[in-house]
């Protein structure tokens, strides 16, 4: 519903969606005559939740203070990707292997040392740091990690 993206697969859709399939809406109608129907284009706030629902939901970035915790939630597609996080004066590579469906974190290591808890305590150091992060189906979860 939010990814404009997907109201414009056919001519009949972009005919009842109305606005630019380029343009993040803050409305999409649900009530006769305008079912369907999207509105408030170019409205920077509903921009602003389409960064957060794909940066906190999707990629599983959360910062509570100094902490870093990553639990995303990704397609069986997506085997590996990178995240460049900067945080002040310092820059955290991270590299998430995502081995399947419905996975979870199982692994995390910063700077090669594996780490206990599922936070991450960022230092403003200047350096930069790596961040790797293991995701597997759920029944190869080890419990006493994570």
């Amino acid at each position: 519903m939010i990814n404009p993206i997907s109201h414009g697969a056919t001519p009949a859709e972009i005919a009842t969606y109305r606005v630019e399939p380029y343009v993040v809406a803050a409305d999409v109608y649900g009530v006769e005559p305008h079912i369907g129907r999207g509105g408030w284009t170019w409205y920077t706030g509903s921009a602003g939740w389409m960064y957060r629902l794909i940066v906190e939901s999707l990629l599983g970035l959360h910062l509570e203070m100094n902490k870093l915790r990553i639990t995303p939630c990704l397609p069986a597609e997506w085997s590996t990707f990178r995240i460049h996080y900067r945080y002040r004066e310092t820059f955290y590579h991270i590299t998430i292997h995502n081995h399947g469906a419905d996975a979870v974190v199982c692994r995390v290591a910063l700077d090669g040392v594996e780490l206990s808890d599922d936070f991450i305590t960022l230092v403003d150091d200047g350096r930069d740091h790596e961040i790797e992060l293991e995701m597997r189906p759920s029944e190869f979860q080890k419990p006493d990690v994570l």
